[in-house]
């Protein structure tokens, strides 16, 4: 799948041709640099790395510094493998920018979602949580019996627990893209995006 990198800007809203109005995620897409062509020849499968965001040289080792070099391109902080297809025509250092996307197009966005912290069951599954009557005072968010009778006589893994919640890759896989705004390569995405703000995300199509 073709796509760029981004950052998470916030959400707005927007007005259609009606009046009405649409709520959207602001996406920076790009701009991003092709800084490696991988082929099935010699890499056993084709893919074009694109980098993204500037990095301080001296934040950069020197392996990257070659590596970016070839390309012609200053060190970048991203680096992510799309696959364009073979009737795309790409060369090392060329600029993809926000205009390979159009209005009403469907895209896949990853992301990192919030971080949550240590939450319990109720916020972090949706348990129902104890009875409110018959002298429960102080169970009313607990989780309930954990473990088994005396056989296996244990708590099984995997159960639904209290724990840390988020933080978690999320990927949403039928965004539409309301807008463009090519000059400023910017992406109006309908509804919300997983992430805070300043998320890296992930655009494909």
């Amino acid at each position: 799948m073709a796509g760029l990198l981004g950052h998470k800007i916030g959400m707005t809203q927007i007005f259609d041709d009606k009046g009405l109005s649409i709520p959207v995620t602001v996406v920076q897409a790009g701009p991003c640099y092709v800084t490696q062509i991988k082929t099935s020849e010699a890499d056993g499968y084709n893919a074009v790395q694109l980098s993204y965001q500037d990095k301080k040289e001296k934040r950069t080792n020197k392996p990257a510094k070659g590596h970016f070099a070839k390309a012609s391109v200053s060190p970048k902080r991203y680096s992510k493998e799309f696959d364009f297809g073979k009737d795309v025509e790409l060369k090392l250092g060329d600029e993809i920018k926000a205009d390979i996307f159009k209005a009403g197009l469907k895209v896949q966005i990853s992301g990192i979602s919030k971080g949550k912290g240590f939450q319990g069951g109720m916020k972090r599954h949706g348990f129902q949580g104890g009875q409110v009557t018959h002298g429960q005072s102080d169970r009313l968010r607990a989780p309930g019996s954990l473990g088994q009778s005396s056989w296996p006589s244990r708590v099984f893994k995997g159960l639904k627990m209290a724990g840390r919640m988020g933080s978690d890759r999320i990927t949403l896989k039928s965004a539409t893209v309301v807008k463009v705004d090519s000059e400023n390569n910017l992406l109006f995405i309908k509804g919300a995006v997983p992430g805070a703000k300043n998320t890296l995300l992930e655009i494909k199509f």
